[in-house]
């Protein structure tokens, strides 16, 4: 992989600089690969607290009830998911030591030693970051702006089927939600099994109990950034985060008439990997500096586990149902749907 990243870099460096013996420069390639290496730290910091959230997002709501339905009995809901951004994960700090190549500077374009800039959850706040390359090229970017929300909403369909013996598979899905500057989506499927089937007791006082694996996929993509140099379009305008997490849920409810109080703990395994998705640079003529920085991305892949409590309340008209739940957790999550049961 090194190997590969200094031959693009020299075959770029050779392509805009007409001189031999710079194409030749060690100091050069140093610089740039400086470059790579503080784009691939800020995009860590940026990016984690809108991966971190999206799990939160995409684990509520799976199970409507633990108790056992009617064979092939089928519901189909609609969601609004909220998110509710904490103010901790809304900004980081930086500081000219944690970068090789870049310093920064104030909004209006002042060295400053360090900065608080938003993260992906955060507010419009910006600053530059600054640096050169030989000493005659600049590179100025201006850091990314959060989406400015206390929360986040979305709306998403999910369906359940009953099936033999307690079984119950589940699906969900949304379309891509614009939010402002970034979209999210998400999709996945579950299956549920009933175990309070086989305890009479726990029948005979309308307690349910049931365990849900869930696989879901959660995709989230922000403006990142962008700027133009002696070199072009840098083309890494747009950033985005994918998310594969596999769930395990515990739930028991009590009924009282039309009335259903469910406790639920969820655990959960969650895969992050980043890439830059957005229009490629002018650059890219000379030099894939998307490629490079896609490769460089994997350095901050990552795998997280989350305990997660939910509780929910669900109330049934006819054959129309009303729920909503609360997860919480590190973040703090509600969902509210309707539901209709054929």
């Amino acid at each position: 992989m090194h190997n590969n990243f200094l031959k693009y870099i020299k075959i770029g460096i050779c392509l805009i600089f007409s001189g031999k013996s710079f194409c030749q420069s060690p100091q050069t390639l140093s610089q740039i690969s400086l470059f790579l290496n503080d784009a691939t730290f800020y995009s860590d910091k940026y990016i984690t607290p809108a991966t971190d959230a999206a799990v939160y997002q995409s684990s509520s709501g799976w199970m409507n009830s633990p108790k056992t339905r009617k064979l092939f009995a089928v519901t189909l809901g609609l969601h609004g998911n909220t998110f509710l951004v904490p103010k901790r994960d809304r900004s980081f700090e930086i500081n000219n030591s944690d970068f090789s190549f870049f310093t920064i500077q104030n909004a209006n374009s002042e060295p400053i030693s360090s900065a608080t800039v938003p993260s992906t959850l955060g507010n419009d706040d910006h600053y530059y970051l600054v640096g050169q390359i030989d000493n005659n090229n600049q590179i100025k970017l201006e850091s990314p702006k959060g989406v400015n929300q206390e929360s986040i909403v979305y709306p998403y369909m999910q369906g359940s089927i009953s099936l033999w013996k307690g079984f119950e598979v589940v699906g969900k899905y949304s379309t891509k939600v614009k939010l402002k500057r970034g979209e999210y989506q998400v999709y996945g499927f579950g299956l549920k099994h009933n175990f309070s089937q086989y305890i009479s007791s726990l029948n005979k006082h309308k307690i349910n109990l049931s365990a849900l694996f869930a696989f879901s996929k959660e995709d989230i993509s922000f403006d990142f950034l962008d700027t133009y140099t002696s070199y072009g379009n840098l083309g890494i305008n747009r950033i985005t985060g994918k998310v594969e997490t596999c769930q395990f849920q515990i739930s028991a409810s009590k009924e009282w008439k039309k009335f259903e109080l469910m406790l639920s703990t969820i655990t959960n395994r969650s895969d992050f990997k980043y890439f830059l998705t957005g229009e490629k640079g002018q650059i890219e003529e000379v030099i894939p500096v998307q490629y490079i920085l896609n490769e460089k991305l994997k350095d901050i892949y990552k795998t997280k586990f989350n305990s997660i409590w939910e509780i929910s309340g669900r109330y049934q008209f006819n054959k129309f149902y009303l729920q909503s739940c609360v997860a919480f957790g590190k973040f703090v999550n509600t969902n509210l749907s309707v539901q209709y049961e054929f």
